[in-house]
């Protein structure tokens, strides 16, 4: 089942990875019309709670609804030593290639129970261990690359333009640096499309605090990796573990008094779901009828004949417009019949951009 967004958690081992993944993912937390399935032992499917999806239903009395979805992979613990192989290095690495953005746990709490792999707390540490072994994974990918590209360049002069892309990602790596921070012109970055480098994947940065830190959560190590995240262009949020796998085994009608009681407004969960979406310049447009009212993932700047063909190929093939509707004004007017009364349906063509919250019909062919 293809759902919008996958998303690989990593950290070093006891770092609070596991326990993070299995309250975000527990049967509880993913909501009751759709069944948690786990496709693989550790991957989990959550929905995007998005509670304009009830307004909807209600108005058009639909028989089901359907959120948005998101895929955690729960990436085996990373080890020094992964991009050799060590540990489970070659899985862990190829699990990380398929997920489209990266959410890194790293340990901002202090312990007596809890032993570190390397005997002391330092978040900035761990997350530099993570980072080499991506990087060095990129550089054994590229320089067996480059290898190969350049015993075929001799007779086949258009992989030249590839081949010198490879070569400045790969003096970029032997820098150091992650390929997320090489700038690339557009031909240069079509020459790389074909190459999962698992360093150019935006990270999230989770700093997992105790729950002494409550509601603020912050203390000396979360401003480190804050410090750090904002040098590389990536965001942190602080999350404390514990507490969600507290949340997740409550009914789903209890968790936000208990939230509430602690000075908190939001799940880690819910914070975490709203952030990645962010980082990957996701939205969401709805569809709602008798049948079901329905979240659709696109990417933002999907002009309607794109966005058509999440629901079927054919939509998009035979697009003739999209009937757009905004979602303040489905509320309003109760529904599409007295927001077209209003004035209010926009006939959009081929050239129109999706926005977040648009309600859709699509006319085609």
């Amino acid at each position: 089942m293809a759902t919008g967004l996958s998303v690989g958690i990593v950290g070093l081992p006891n770092v609070g990875k596991s326990t993070l993944f299995n309250a975000l993912t527990s049967n509880e937390a993913a909501a009751s019309n759709y069944p948690f399935c786990t496709i693989d032992p550790n991957v989990g499917i959550v929905e995007v709670y998005d509670p304009r999806l009830e307004q909807l239903s209600a108005i058009s009395h639909s028989k089901k609804i359907i959120y948005a979805a998101m895929e955690f992979v729960d990436i085996a613990g990373l080890v020094e030593g992964a991009s050799k192989g060590e540990g489970l290095g070659n899985k862990f690495l190829a699990n990380i290639r398929e997920t489209d953005a990266i959410v890194h746990v790293v340990r901002c709490f202090e312990s007596s129970d809890v032993v570190h792999v390397a005997g002391k707390v330092d978040p900035i540490e761990d997350i530099e261990i993570i980072n080499l072994e991506l990087r060095l994974a990129d550089l054994q990918m590229v320089e067996n690359t480059i290898a190969r590209i350049e015993k075929q360049v001799k007779g086949k002069k258009e992989l030249e333009a590839t081949l010198n892309a490879l070569k400045r990602a790969q003096a970029h790596l032997d820098e150091n640096k992650p390929i997320r921070s090489l700038e690339l012109s557009h031909e240069e970055m079509e020459c790389l499309q074909p190459y999962p480098f698992l360093s150019s994947k935006k990270v999230l940065y989770v700093a997992n605090v105790s729950e002494e830190d409550l509601p603020e959560m912050d203390n000396a190590h979360v401003r480190r990796v804050k410090a750090y995240a904002e040098a590389e262009g990536n965001s942190v949020i602080p999350i404390c573990a514990k507490l969600e796998e507290e949340i997740a085994q409550l009914p789903p009608t209890e968790r936000k008094g208990f939230l509430e009681s602690l000075g908190l407004h939001q799940s880690g969960l819910e914070r975490l779901i709203k952030a990645s979406f962010q980082m990957l310049g996701l939205i969401t447009y709805l569809t709602t009828g008798e049948i079901e009212t329905r979240a659709w993932t696109i990417k933002e700047g999907t002009p309607a004949p794109e966005a058509a063909g999440k629901i079927h190929t054919d939509i998009q093939k035979g697009f003739i417009r999209a009937e757009v509707v905004a979602f303040e004004d489905m509320v309003v007017y109760k529904g599409r019949g007295g927001a077209r009364e209003a004035g209010k349906v926009k006939a959009e063509g081929k050239d129109y951009i999706v926005k977040d919250g648009d309600v859709i019909l699509f006319m085609h062919n």
